[in-house]
C-alpha cells in the first residue's frame, strides 16, 4: 500500500541510463489508487512488482533491521525505498543480486493474508511487517501506510518466505518467476515525494519476462548513454549549465546558437507559406495578466515566485508587515506585482485584442520563439531536457468556428512536416482529454465539448492511430500531441496542437461578423518543436549529434595538409562561406590523419583536404564523415553540390 507515483519518464531513463548512483529531491504525485485500480497490473507490472518483493527480502537478509516504506513497479522497472544507516553504492549490488538469485532459487509461494486493521497494526508495531521476523523497532513507514487505507478497504499482506509485507497485490505465483532481473541504480527520495519527511535511499531495478529480453533492454540503455545529450552536448560545445547561473537554465554556446538557428529558419520558412505574422513580447508580466489567464495563483507553485512592486515591498517594509501578508496580498491582488511568465498566451492575446477586427482579418495568425519560465523541482532538471528556461516555437491562431477545422488540419500539416523533414516519421498520436470529474480546468463545459470534437475530427484526418487520454488535458483545452518513437525505440512527446474556446472568454475577445454584431473567436495554440531545448535534446540523442548537413553547426572542415597550403585552404572557406556554408579550417601543424580524426569526433559532414595537387588543381579531395573517402573534385562543383543538399534538407 503506497501512494502511486508517476515518475516522468525523463528521469527514468536518467536514472536507468546513468551511473548506478546520484541524488535526486522526487516530486511524486501523491494521488491514492483504489484497490480496483492497483488490480489491473499487466502481466509486465505485476512481475516487477512481485520482483521488489524479491528486492525487499535480499536486502532483509544482509541488512535485517532496515525499514521499508513502498516498492511498486514502474515504467522501466521498479523501486523499493529503504531507510538504513548503510549507505548503499553501487559497490552493493553484487551482494544484493547474489542474495535475490537465492530467493528466486528458492522458488518461494507469494501467499495473500487478508487480515484486520488492528492484526496489520500489531504486526507493524513489533516489526514484523516489513520484516523477515519480529524486531525491536516499529516498522514505522507501515505504521503511517496502514493509517493511509480507508477504513472500507480489505488489508492483505502477501508473504514470501519468511518476508511479510503490507500490499495489495497481485503478484506472480512464485519467486521462481523473477528470474530475469538487474539492480540498476541507488538514489535518495523523500518519503512520499514530501521535503519535510525522511530522506530514503531508493533502489531501482528491472525485471523481464526471459534473459534475452533484459539483455534487449540493457543494450538499449548502453545505447541510449553512448547518446546521452548530457555527454555530447558537452563534448560537441552545444551547451553548457552554471551553477552560477542557476540549474536548468541553458547556456547556448557559439555550435548550439547556429543549431538553433537553422531549427529557427526551418519553421519561419514553413510559418511565412502559412500567412504567420511574427511578434515579439517580454519575458515578463503583472499577476492581473496571469490571475485572467489562469496560471496565478492556482498554478504558481510551478511557477517562479511573484515580484511585487518596489514601491509596495518598501511600504510593507515600513509597516513591519510578515511575509504572509506579501503572500497573501499578491495572491489576491491587493498588492501589484510581476511574474517571469510561464506561457506566452496572454501577450499574444493582448496583440490581438490592441486592434478591432472583422470576420475578414480573420484568421489572425501570432508566431513567436518565446522564452517561458516554469519552477520545475530540482530532482526533475535534467540536461536540455527538463529546464526552467525554455524557448518554444508557440504561435496563436484566432479565428471564427467555422474555420476552427481547416486551421487545426493545417497546424498538424505543420507538425508532420517538421518530423518528415528531420526523418521521424515513426510516431503516434495522443488526444488528450479532460478528466469530467476534475476541478482543475477553467472554462464551460459546452465549450470543453465543442473543442474536443473539433480536435477529434482533425485527428481523424491524419491517417494514422490515435489514442484518447482523460485527464492529460491543458487547463484550458484539449489537445493533440505527437510522440516520437527515436532510433532506438524511446518515445518522445514533442508537437502539440490545442484548441482553446476558454481564453477568448477570459480576455472578452470578439471580431465582428457578417451581422455587424461582436462574436467570440476561437484561439488555436500550437508548437511543431513544443521546446527548442528538449527537441535539440531530442536531435543530439536521436542522430547521436551527427547532425543532417542542412542542420549541423559546422557543416564543411577545410583541413590543408601543411601550412604551405594554408592560403589555398583560406580561399576555400571564403568561396564556401560566401556560398552560404558554415565552414571552419583546421591549420594546426597536426598531420592531416590527426585533422580527419578529429573532425569525425566533432561530428563535421565534410572534410576537405588540400595539398600541392588540389592547390594547384583548384580541386578538393572529399571525405565525408560515415562515407568515407569520396574522392577528389573541382572545388566549385563541392560548393554547388552541398548548396544543393542543404537547400533540400536531405538527411
Amino acid at each position: 500500500y503506497v501512494n502511486s507515483v508517476k515518475i516522468r519518464r525523463a528521469i527514468c531513463l536518467q536514472i536507468l541510463a546513468g551511473s548506478g548512483f546520484f541524488t535526486v529531491v522526487m516530486a511524486d504525485e501523491k494521488e491514492r489508487k483504489t484497490l480496483e485500480q492497483r488490480h489491473q497490473m499487466s502481466d509486465l507490472e505485476r512481475l516487477r512488482h512481485s520482483c521488489a518483493h524479491v528486492l525487499a527480502t535480499a536486502v532483509l537478509n544482509i541488512w535485517p533491521n532496515a525499514q521499508l516504506a513502498g516498492g511498486p513497479p514502474v515504467e522501466s522497472g521498479f523501486y523499493y525505498d529503504i531507510d538504513l544507516d548503510h549507505s548503499i553504492t553501487p559497490d552493493d549490488f553484487e551482494k544484493i543480486e547474489a542474495e535475490m538469485k537465492k530467493v528466486v532459487k528458492e522458488n518461494q509461494t507469494f501467499e495473500k493474508m487478508v487480515v484486520s486493521r488492528d492484526e496489520a497494526m500489531a504486526m507493524a508495531k513489533s516489526g514484523r511487517l516489513g520484516g523477515l521476523s519480529e524486531r525491536d523497532a516499529v516498522s514505522q513507514f507501515k505504521v503511517d501506510l496502514l493509517n493511509d487505507i480507508p477504513e472500507d478497504e480489505e488489508i492483505s499482506i502477501f508473504k514470501n518466505g519468511e518476508f511479510w509485507d503490507l500490499c495489495a497485490g497481485p503478484h506472480v505465483g512464485r519467486t521462481g518467476n523473477c528470474k530475469a532481473f538487474k539492480v540498476m541504480s541507488v538514489a535518495s527520495a523523500f518519503y512520499k515525494g514530501d521535503n519535510t519527511r525522511p530522506q530514503l535511499q531508493r533502489i531501482y531495478g528491472t525485471c523481464f519476462k526471459n534473459k534475452t529480453m533484459l539483455t534487449e533492454h540493457l543494450e538499449k540503455l548502453e545505447e541510449a548513454k553512448k547518446r546521452d545529450h548530457r555527454k555530447l552536448g558537452k563534448e560537441l560545445g552545444i551547451f553548457h549549465i552554471d551553477e552560477a547561473v542557476g540549474q536548468g537554465l541553458i547556456l547556448w554556446k557559439p555550435k548550439g546558437g547556429l543549431l538553433r538557428r537553422a531549427l529557427q529558419d526551418f519553421i519561419t520558412e514553413q510559418l511565412d507559406k502559412q500567412g504567420y505574422s511574427q511578434v515579439f513580447t517580454p519575458h515578463i508580466g503583472k499577476l492581473d495578466l496571469y490571475r485572467t489567464s489562469g496560471p496565478f495563483p492556482y498554478y504558481q507553485d510551478s511557477q517562479f515566485a511573484a515580484i511585487p512592486e518596489r514601491d509596495a515591498l518598501a511600504k510593507l517594509s515600513d509597516e513591519g508587515a510578515t511575509c504572509a501578508t506579501l503572500t497573501n496580498g499578491l495572491n489576491t491582488g491587493t498588492i501589484e506585482g510581476y511574474m517571469l511568465r510561464p506561457m506566452n498566451c496572454p501577450h499574444h492575446i493582448k496583440i490581438f485584442a490592441s486592434d478591432h477586427h472583422s470576420y475578414r482579418d480573420l484568421p489572425v495568425r501570432l508566431a513567436e520563439f518565446g522564452t517561458v519560465y516554469r519552477w520545475e523541482q530540482s530532482g526533475e532538471l535534467g540536461g536540455m531536457t527538463r529546464v526552467r528556461g525554455f524557448t518554444q516555437d508557440d504561435a496563436h491562431l484566432f479565428c471564427t468556428p467555422d474555420q476552427v477545422a481547416e486551421e487545426v488540419q493545417e497546424c498538424l500539416g505543420l507538425v508532420k512536416t517538421v518530423l518528415q523533414t528531420l526523418g521521424m516519421e515513426d510516431y503516434s498520436v495522443r488526444l488528450s482529454l479532460r478528466d469530467p470529474d476534475s476541478d482543475k480546468y477553467v472554462g464551460d463545459a459546452a465549450n470543453w465539448d465543442k473543442a474536443e470534437a473539433a480536435l477529434r475530427q482533425a485527428v481523424q484526418t491524419l491517417g494514422v492511430d490515435y489514442i484518447e487520454e482523460e485527464g492529460e488535458a491543458a487547463f484550458y483545452g484539449p489537445k493533440i500531441d505527437f510522440v516520437v518513437k527515436d532510433v532506438i525505440g524511446r518515445d518522445w512527446q514533442l508537437g502539440t496542437v490545442q484548441v482553446d474556446y476558454n481564453l477568448p472568454e477570459r480576455f472578452d475577445l470578439t471580431y465582428i461578423g457578417s451581422d455587424n454584431k461582436p462574436h467570440r473567436p476561437v484561439m488555436i495554440h500550437r508548437a511543431p518543436f513544443g521546446s527548442l531545448e528538449r527537441f535539440v535534446g531530442l536531435l543530439i540523442e536521436h542522430f547521436e549529434g551527427k547532425f543532417p548537413t542542412w542542420l549541423a553547426p559546422e557543416q564543411v572542415r577545410v583541413l590543408p595538409i601543411s601550412e604551405k597550403f594554408n592560403e589555398a585552404a583560406d580561399e576555400a572557406v571564403k568561396l564556401l562561406a560566401d556560398a552560404g556554408v558554415r565552414v571552419s579550417c583546421d591549420r594546426n601543424a597536426d598531420k592531416v590523419g590527426a585533422k580527419i580524426r578529429l573532425a569525425r569526433l566533432d561530428r563535421v559532414p565534410y572534410m576537405l583536404v588540400i595539398g600541392a595537387r588540389e592547390a594547384e588543381s583548384g580541386t578538393v579531395s572529399v571525405r565525408h564523415r560515415d562515407r568515407d573517402d569520396l574522392g577528389s573534385m573541382p572545388l566549385n562543383e563541392f560548393v554547388s553540390n552541398i548548396q544543393t543538399e542543404i537547400a533540400s534538407r536531405s538527411l
